[in-house]
C-alpha cells in the first residue's frame, strides 16, 4: 500500500491538485520543487519541499535517497526550452545524461530520468493516480451542439495532431477552416495556442491528444 511518495513537480495547478487528492488518501507527500517552473503555492499542500535547479540531477536523487523514498510521480510542465538556456547550470549526472540519449525530444529526456530513478529502486508511477475522478469521459463534454464546420475542423485538425505526437513533436495544432495555423513544438501548448489565434482571430478550433503510445507516468496531455 502506497503510503509516502515523492512529487516531482513542473509549473501549473496540476502538482497542486496531486498533492491534495495524495493528502485526501493519507499518502504523504514530499516533493521537489523546479526553481525555474514550480509555484511556492505548493508548498502549502505537502508534507516537506525541496528545491533544486532544472540541472540539478543529482540532488534530486540525494533528496530520494534522504527521504527513503521507493515511489515518485511526475507532474506538471517543465519547458523544453530551458534545454537551451544558458543560464541553467548542468551537474555532471544532467551533463552525462543529456550526452547519452539518442535525441533531445520529450520522451526520450524524461524516458532517461525514469530509467535512472528505477535503476535507483524508485518506482515512477502514473501520474493520474488519485485524480482518476477528474479525467474526462468519451464524447462531448458540453450541451451546446457543434456546428458542422467545427466538427469538420476537429476531424481535420485531429489527424495532423495524431501525426506530430507520433512524431514526439507536439500533441496540439490550432487549426480554423481546414487550416493550420500553428503546431506545438518546443514553446508549448499554450504558446502554440497563442499563435494560432493570433493568426486566426476568432473561431479558431484547438485539437490535442495523446501520443500514440501515451505514457501515463508523464507528460499527459492536459
Amino acid at each position: 500500500m502506497l503510503t509516502r511518495i515523492a512529487l516531482i513537480a513542473g509549473s501549473g495547478n496540476f502538482p497542486i491538485l496531486f498533492a491534495k487528492a495524495a493528502g485526501a488518501k493519507d499518502v504523504e507527500v514530499i516533493a521537489i520543487g523546479i526553481n525555474e517552473e514550480t509555484s511556492k503555492d505548493l508548498e502549502k499542500y505537502v508534507s516537506r519541499m525541496y528545491w533544486l535547479g532544472a540541472g540539478e540531477l543529482e540532488k534530486l536523487f540525494q533528496i530520494l535517497i534522504s527521504e527513503n523514498l521507493s515511489s515518485a510521480v511526475m507532474v506538471g510542465k517543465v519547458r523544453h526550452n530551458l534545454l537551451f538556456d544558458k543560464s541553467i547550470k548542468l551537474d555532471k549526472s544532467m551533463t552525462e545524461l543529456l550526452g547519452s540519449v539518442k535525441d533531445k525530444k520529450t520522451d526520450s529526456l524524461i524516458g532517461a530520468i525514469a530509467a535512472l530513478l528505477a535503476h535507483s529502486g524508485v518506482k515512477l508511477i502514473d501520474s493520474t493516480t488519485f485524480l482518476s475522478d477528474m479525467l474526462p469521459e468519451e464524447g462531448l463534454l458540453t450541451d451546446t451542439p457543434l456546428a458542422d464546420a467545427i466538427l469538420k475542423d476537429i476531424e481535420f485538425g485531429k489527424e495532423i495532431a495524431k501525426s506530430i505526437a507520433g512524431l514526439d513533436i507536439g500533441q496540439t495544432v490550432v487549426v480554423k477552416d481546414k487550416a493550420v495555423l500553428a503546431i506545438e513544438s518546443i514553446e508549448g501548448t499554450d504558446e502554440a495556442i497563442k499563435r494560432g489565434a493570433y493568426y486566426g482571430k476568432d473561431g479558431v478550433v484547438i485539437v490535442k491528444v495523446s501520443k500514440p503510445d501515451q505514457d501515463m507516468r508523464f507528460d499527459i496531455p492536459i
